[in-house]
């Protein structure tokens, strides 16, 4: 499967760890992944059912690192905002209610668009790191609507299980991706970055662990 050069993305498991804030944990990266060239940041908070509250929290955390935040709910008309927008993070919440809405608004076309032609940031965090993999087949969220379709923004050719728990009854895991690792993909290149070690499923293979500044450029590129 075949992408253009430009695409970059911050693909996070969690917006919270425990005993700390909102995006508190990925503050470093997020700074770093935007960059001084992006001002403005459209959210998408359609994952959580009180968008307004979820826009005030989101909108904080980015202001409060430089970035304006435009929430794509306030806006007229959602298919131009995202046409106009510099750089998009996609807040975490429900699976199913995210990817229905995206389809609902015919966001998808819009979006692949932006990410992966234009080359403007794309973050998501927990169901928007589920939206911009092949499919949402590996969430762990309960169907509460139903989408048209499971297949997501396809932005890498495989799927990513957000909040991936390892069977510990006395972890503070408040769930794949474990809680406080993140994917960063640019172009080709895939690196695993955050605190915690993610774990490998490959189809007839051994689940393999894998260390924060492991090299995944290579599911880039598989089938």
């Amino acid at each position: 499967m075949a992408f253009p050069i430009p695409r970059r993305l911050l693909l996070v498991s969690n917006s919270r760890l425990h005993g700390e804030g909102y995006l508190a944990h990925c503050e470093e990266q997020m700074r770093s992944f935007f960059g001084g060239k992006v001002n403005r940041v459209l959210f998408i908070p359609y994952a959580l059912h009180d968008q307004d509250a979820y826009a005030k929290t989101a909108r904080e955390k980015f202001e409060s690192l430089g970035y304006e935040l435009d929430s794509i709910h306030e806006s007229s008309d959602p298919v131009e905002a995202v046409r106009k927008s510099e750089a998009i993070f996609v807040g975490g919440g429900n699976t199913f209610r995210l990817l229905k809405i995206l389809y609902d608004l015919n966001l998808i076309p819009e979006i692949r668009k932006r990410v992966l032609h234009a080359g403007i940031p794309y973050m998501g965090s927990s169901a928007g790191t589920n939206v911009a993999t092949i499919s949402i087949s590996t969430t762990n969220d309960m169907p509460i609507v139903f989408p048209p379709s499971l297949e997501a923004l396809g932005f890498v050719p495989f799927n990513i299980n957000p909040h991936y728990l390892d069977p510990d009854v006395n972890s503070t895991h408040m769930g794949g991706l474990r809680e406080g690792s993140m994917l960063l993909v640019e172009g080709n290149k895939a690196t695993l970055l955050g605190r915690n070690k993610a774990r490998l499923f490959l189809r007839g293979q051994t689940p393999t662990e894998h260390e924060p500044g492991a090299d995944f450029s290579f599911l880039l590129t598989s089938s």
